[in-house]
C-alpha cells in the first residue's frame, strides 16, 4: 500500500499541500529566528508529499515545548484543524480511510512539530 498510496496521495492533493509547506519553509527561512520553524516546515513538506510508509516519533525537552506553544499560537492549531476535518471528510468512504489516517498523522505533527523526528 505505501507505495501506491503514496504515489495516489502525490497526484491528488500531496504535491499541492507539500509545495505550499516547502514555500512556507523557504518564508520562514530569511530571517535568522524564523530557521528553526523553516526546517519544521521542511519536515512536514517531506510528509506532505509523500506520508505512507513513514512514521513520526514524538520527543524533545523544554525548549521544543516552549517552541511548540509558540507555533500552536501562531499557526499550527488552525493547520490541525484542517487536517483533521479533511481527514474525518476522508474517512467516511472506506476507500478514503486509509488517506483519511494519513491527514490525521498530519494533524498530529502540525499541533506539535519541534522535537519530533520522522523514520522512513
Amino acid at each position: 500500500m505505501g507505495c501506491l498510496g503514496n504515489l495516489l496521495w502525490f497526484i491528488f492533493g500531496g504535491f499541492i499541500s507539500g509545495l505550499s509547506w516547502t514555500l512556507a519553509g523557504c518564508l520562514w527561512c530569511i530571517t535568522v529566528i524564523g530557521i528553526p520553524v523553516g526546517m519544521q516546515c521542511f519536515k512536514m513538506a517531506g510528509l506532505s508529499f509523500f506520508p505512507f510508509g513513514k512514521e513520526v516519533v514524538y520527543g524533545g525537552g523544554a525548549g521544543s515545548l516552549l517552541l511548540n506553544i509558540i507555533w500552536l499560537i501562531v499557526s499550527g492549531f488552525w493547520l490541525a484543524v484542517e487536517s483533521a476535518l479533511i481527514g474525518v471528510l476522508l474517512c467516511i468512504t472506506i476507500i478514503g480511510i486509509p488517506f483519511g489516517l494519513q491527514q490525521f498523522k498530519l494533524a498530529k505533527l502540525a499541533l506539535m512539530p519541534f522535537g519530533t523526528t520522522v523514520r522512513y
